[in-house]
């Protein structure tokens, strides 16, 4: 099938001879005459030398390239930054993360319009990157196909399977004098052996799995460990499938992301244990498409789903034993089969969700008897069993692995994860701290009690700027054994804490928030079974600790930070930084 250039984008930059001199910039990077009237397509990798998490990207583009070119398109690779949280954590360095998903989602919108692409195909690897890279490409509305990179094998310590968080919560026994200098030397020397980003169903591997879920990825291409080579055949067709996609005029990004598809996304989070951060980048995915989406519809899906996958922070196993017994695919094909997924949405196969997954086999389940069993058994007559996806009718728990909290301390809500939690109410006085590096030093001299309930605030997105995650502090106190402590914040958890750890609350600190004028000593009320968080304080007492409070000025009055904070909106609505689709005028797609 022939594309009629004369629709699409590129137009603008290789037809006519007005445009002879960029198409002599096109012949100086060796095109030829006829890649130059092709469909120019898009690229774009979040590759860096950062981490693991990045590092194999730059090989699975040049895979896709040749898928594009192989269906009758132009490659036009190019790379945008990221920020990898396992790096940026425990310092001032945090406030870049969750920004740099709107600094990915913005540079990548820019060239696109820069260079009038047709088409874009992205491959992303640390957490913020994905929902950075599948933000534009509802935005822009061209064809759009996303790849994840890959997790990281899991390291192994002990005869156990261990990741970055393991080292993480090692800082905690370290401090709690549990774990000696050799022992942490040797754990940090193997949790990470391979390239790909962290093993956990942390930020990264739930929203490998929501693009998957919600249609923007060919279906499989989630599950593989970066370093298998497996994923090169991903990368293939997802090139090819994007020019196909080119051909057929859509389906498009737009047709994709609907309120459906993101009900779909934020079940197979609920199901899988998935990361908080997730309830921040759903809204803000349903905001590139003029859809309503915001913490609260997000929680109510979490809330009525079952969770069913066992993996780690809360459970054992790692992404690579979901790999390993059929992939999301298994975990959809069960939320499918019981009525909690919307079947016939669209996908980037032209199909719907319900056709791509007609032929999943899921293998039967057994509990694991042990921590460190494989995911697999193999029995003398030759049948297999697995043990990380419980049916749906003899779930892990009843309620999905993340929920959202309302209160008088949170009316714009918040998030906690209770997948793996025995406690899910806790009453305790406050221990309040202003910044994340007092708590975490406090915690490090174990200067609290055991019931308190630890507040961080003046981290949310206006107020840090840029809504720091708290796993160092979270991680040391579940390394130092301190069960009965709750923490509060405004600011996020990253998605490998575990614990009573309750974060995006709103209205945040900088804005006059209720947890803004809280003070030591008030009791707080935790309740995740019922959906509820308060301070046992009445409204006549919070209004007249309103009129006392001043705000806070931060400290990055300049630059990038100070940027965000002039636009971003709450975490409720997904901190965004933009007006959306609702008050778009014209569509990229449309130029």
């Amino acid at each position: 099938m022939t594309i009629d250039k004369k629709k699409l984008p590129s137009r603008h930059t290789t037809m006519g001879p007005e445009r002879a001199p960029h198409r002599s910039y096109l012949y100086a990077m060796g095109l030829t005459e006829q890649q130059i009237q092709q469909p120019l397509v898009g690229v774009v990798t979040t590759w860096n030398e950062a981490a693991p998490c990045n590092i194999t990207l730059a090989r699975q583009a040049q895979i896709a390239k040749k898928g594009v070119a192989s269906n009758g398109g132009t490659p036009r690779e190019f790379t945008t930054i990221t920020v990898t949280d396992g790096i940026a954590m425990g310092h001032e360095g945090m406030k870049s993360s969750l920004i740099s998903r709107e600094v990915i989602a913005d540079s990548v919108e820019l060239t696109m319009r820069g260079h009038c692409y047709d088409a874009l195909v992205g491959f992303a690897g640390c957490d913020k990157s994905l929902p950075g890279l599948m933000m534009v490409m509802v935005r822009l509305n061209v064809p759009s196909i996303f790849m994840y990179g890959g997790s990281i094998m899991p390291g192994q310590h002990k005869g156990k399977d261990v990741t970055v968080v393991d080292v993480f919560e090692g800082v905690g026994k370290h401090a709690a004098g549990t774990m000696d200098d050799d022992e942490l030397k040797d754990l940090e020397q193997v949790a990470c052996p391979s390239g790909g980003s962290c093993g956990g169903q942390f930020t990264a591997n739930t929203m490998a799995c929501v693009s998957e879920a919600i249609g923007l990825a060919l279906p499989g291409s989630a599950g593989a460990p970066a370093p298998y080579e497996t994923r090169d055949q991903y990368a293939f067709q997802s090139g090819r499938a994007i020019m196909e996609l080119l051909k057929k005029g859509g389906p498009r990004p737009r047709d994709i992301v609907t309120r459906k598809s993101l009900e779909n996304a934020a079940r197979v989070v609920a199901a899988t244990g998935g990361s908080t951060n997730a309830a921040l980048h759903l809204p803000a995915l349903a905001h590139e498409a003029g859809i309503k989406f915001d913490l609260h519809d997000v929680g109510e899906i979490f809330r009525s789903t079952p969770y069913i996958a066992d993996l780690k922070p809360g459970g054992r196993y790692v992404a690579k034993d979901m790999h390993d017994i059929g992939g999301v695919s298994v975990v959809l094909k069960q939320l499918l089969d019981a009525g909690y997924l919307h079947g016939d949405c669209l996908t980037v196969t032209g199909k719907t969700l319900a056709e791509n997954l007609a032929d999943i086999k899921i293998l039967p389940y057994a509990a694991p008897e042990k921590d460190g069993q494989p995911a697999l058994s193999y029995s003398d007559d030759g049948r297999v069993t697995q043990h990380v996806v419980a049916p749906m009718d003899a779930p892990l728990s009843q309620t999905g692995g993340v929920v959202a909290l309302k209160g008088n301390l949170a009316p714009e809500g918040c998030i906690v994860k209770i997948a793996g939690m025995k406690r899910l109410r806790h009453v305790g006085p406050a221990r309040v701290f202003d910044c994340e590096e007092d708590a975490f030093e406090a915690v490090s001299r174990r200067d609290y009690k055991e019931g308190d309930v630890i507040v961080i605030r003046y981290e949310g997105p206006k107020g840090g700027p840029g809504m720091r995650e708290m796993l160092s502090t979270t991680a040391a106190l579940a390394g130092q054994g301190m069960e009965n402590v709750a923490l509060i914040t405004d600011g996020r958890f990253s998605g490998g804490t575990r614990g009573f750890c309750i974060g995006h609350i709103g209205p945040e600190a900088a804005v006059g928030g209720p947890i803004g004028l809280l003070k030591d000593g008030d009791t707080i009320t935790l309740d995740a079974a019922k959906g509820e968080i308060s301070v046992e304080l009445t409204a006549d007492e919070l209004e007249a600790r309103r009129k006392e409070w001043k705000p806070r000025a931060h400290d990055h009055q300049s630059g990038a930070l100070w940027k965000y904070a002039q636009t971003v909106a709450s975490a409720e609505k997904g901190a965004t930084t933009h007006p959306g689709a609702a008050k778009e005028v014209k569509n990229y797609a449309d130029i």
